[in-house]
């Protein structure tokens, strides 16, 4: 069995996770910073908004490996995906443009990729149940 859409999913965070990561590289290098934030709002928040993706990324990602492999109906598998991606890409975005992290992109963002680890939590648990 293959996890064809998990692993679609899967790549798109793979991408997120690089573009991510080459943010906040590119401002070390521009503020010659090589370890830690020096205290700089922008390089903190480039740093958290990379660390709260490789936070939640693989526990949903693996939700959707193990609801994939169960048989779950692709609607599941493609709202909870979706999710996810979506989630990710806004909540860097609203941590990068709201004041003291506080944004909409960023709330939305965080809904999102929960409302994909609940589903996919419940989805599982009812599957075990059954």
């Amino acid at each position: 069995m293959t996890l064809q859409w998990t692993g679609f999913y899967a790549a798109w965070i793979g991408l997120i996770t690089l573009a991510l990561a080459w943010r906040v590289v590119r401002q070390r290098r521009l503020l010659k910073i090589g370890v830690g934030d020096a205290d700089n709002r922008d390089l903190t928040l480039r740093i958290r908004a990379h660390a709260n993706l490789t936070e939640y990324a693989p526990i949903a990602l693996i939700l959707l490996g193990c609801a994939e492999a169960s048989g779950a109906p692709l609607p599941l598998l493609h709202g909870c995906g979706a999710a996810l991606v979506i989630g990710r890409i806004l909540h860097p975005w609203g941590l990068s443009g709201g004041r003291g992290g506080y944004h909409i992109g960023r709330l939305v963002g965080t809904l999102l990729t929960w409302l994909a680890i609940l589903a996919g939590s419940l989805y599982l648990l009812m599957v075990a149940f059954s």
